[in-house]
């Protein structure tokens, strides 16, 4: 066995090559890793919108709430159904939401651009209902009034999205901001609240909601909220986990991440691999009296052929090892994209874990391996007459 040093003292001394090559590597690492906490960020963000204990209900075949309508009447039907949770008052804890797009123009780049954003119109109780969403500036709204409070992620970002600051629902009727809240990072930080009669005027959508949702008493009482809710088929509804409901909402949007980070992953790893390639061939290139000297000595081909594979497969980790810890600042950046299914802009942030710099660092000594075959090859089947001649 020929030993490790040997190889690492060898890419020591091709400083040039070694650095060009790692670092070409570290690039397509760094993309891959950071094209997956982006991916795994969309389903995270609007996946943690929802809660496995709350039940979800839309008009039956509606695919997103935007598509969804549910007459008010039915509210009260959907709040009655077997299995909803009640507060200490007797009262069945759920909301009726409706929710719409604003074309809003955004600050900091080209002037006029614009773009949407998610307008939630929601009940008096939506704070007490989602706990998870809470203030963190200015003060709630009031009911019946054009105020609204807005999302932290969406805070300066729109022109009159910030605290004290005014902006058009609809032609002259304006909306003040009147707080700011926070919700775990989910989805809803991307979203303006506000008076859901405010909604209804504006839009023309008076007697409706767009969905229902409920807390439930446990888990496992969903099948006979979800039975009740779809029995009768004049009622016309579907019922859904929320959180199930909301992870379906991110199927597009990751998978459109995830192709598009793939296709630049595949054509930068293509000139990683060359790149290796060309390393390995000039290292088989200047070590050729080497290589016939090991073969003198008695190491076979085969462990010639390892020992340059190994050195290629250590360029790799080097370099990959490099692009995974990288890629970890990019859990600082928010991304800003529409989400494919409500076709608003929603703000999204890369979310690293283990699984995916690991994966990413294997893909990179893989790299390594394929780009050090051939001149591994060559270097196995060196002569060790001719290398002596030379």
């Amino acid at each position: 066995m020929i030993p490790v040093s040997y190889n690492v003292r060898s890419l020591f001394v091709r400083k040039a090559t070694t650095i060009a090559t790692a670092l070409g590597i570290a690039l397509v690492v760094f993309v891959l890793a950071a094209s997956q906490m982006l991916s795994r960020g969309v389903k995270k963000t609007l996946g943690s919108a929802g809660s496995p204990i709350n039940g979800f209900v839309m008009r039956k075949g509606a695919d997103t709430e935007m598509s969804s309508g549910i007459e008010t009447p039915m509210v009260n039907l959907i709040m009655a159904a077997p299995g909803v949770k009640k507060d200490a008052n007797g009262n069945a804890m759920g909301v009726g939401e409706i929710v719409m797009v604003l074309a809003l123009e955004k600050l900091g780049g080209t002037a006029g651009q614009v773009s949407n954003v998610q307008l939630r119109g929601v009940p008096d109780n939506e704070l007490s209902f989602r706990k998870e969403a809470h203030l963190i500036d200015g003060r709630p709204a009031h009911p019946g009034t054009d105020e609204v409070i807005i999302g932290k992620r969406l805070r300066g970002k729109f022109k009159g999205l910030e605290l004290g600051q005014t902006f058009e629902v609809k032609k002259n009727r304006m909306a003040s901001v009147v707080g700011i809240f926070e919700a775990q990072g989910s989805s809803h930080e991307s979203e303006i609240w506000c008076d859901i009669d405010l909604v209804r005027t504006a839009f023309g959508r008076a007697g409706m909601v767009s969905s229902v949702t409920v807390a439930l008493q446990s888990e496992g009482q969903f099948d006979a909220f979800k039975s009740a809710m779809e029995h009768d088929k004049q009622l016309g509804l579907q019922a859904f986990r929320e959180n199930v409901y909301y992870e379906k909402q991110s199927e597009g949007t990751a998978k459109l991440v995830s192709f598009l980070g793939g296709a630049i992953v595949f054509f930068f790893s293509i000139g990683a691999i060359i790149g290796a390639m060309i390393t390995m061939y000039a290292a088989v290139s200047h070590r050729k009296k080497e290589v016939g000297t090991l073969r003198a000595l008695g190491f076979s081909r085969i462990t010639i052929l390892s020992s340059f594979l190994l050195e290629a497969f250590v360029l790799a980790l080097i370099g990959g090892t490099f692009g995974a810890v990288a890629s970890l600042g990019m859990s600082l950046v928010h991304f800003s994209m529409m989400n494919m299914a409500s076709w608003s802009e929603i703000t999204f942030s890369f979310d690293p874990a283990p699984d995916i710099l690991v994966r990413a660092i294997l893909i990179g000594g893989l790299m390594g391996i394929a780009g050090g075959l051939l001149p591994a090859i060559r270097a196995s089947r060196t002569s060790p007459v001719e290398a002596m001649r030379e």
